[in-house]
């Protein structure tokens, strides 16, 4: 099983990652180990996950989240679909 996830950091930015061990990952952030970007903004917190089988769907999934505005990571934590769907039609 792999995971894509969304983690806040102190500054508020959002990262996105994909693991098959969330709770090891997080640690790996919190702890300065777990990538350049995180290790400066610790701690981060999970606010969004999903589940995918294979590796290669997380990747896609992961692909297409960091394409996406601030403003649509947002809505898609807060599932706010009515937001998503406006968001994937404007670049607002």
């Amino acid at each position: 099983m792999w995971f894509l996830y969304i983690v806040k950091c102190k500054n508020n930015c959002l990262y996105t990652g994909i693991t098959t061990d969330l709770i090891r990952r997080l640690s790996e952030h919190n702890s300065g180990h777990g990538g350049s970007f995180t290790s400066l903004q610790k701690p981060v917190r999970l606010v969004y996950q999903e589940e995918y089988p294979s590796q290669e769907e997380a990747l896609n999934r992961e692909s297409q989240i960091k394409r996406w505005s601030k403003k649509k990571k947002l809505a898609l934590i807060r599932n706010d679909i009515a937001s998503l769907k406006k968001l994937s039609v404007s670049r607002d």
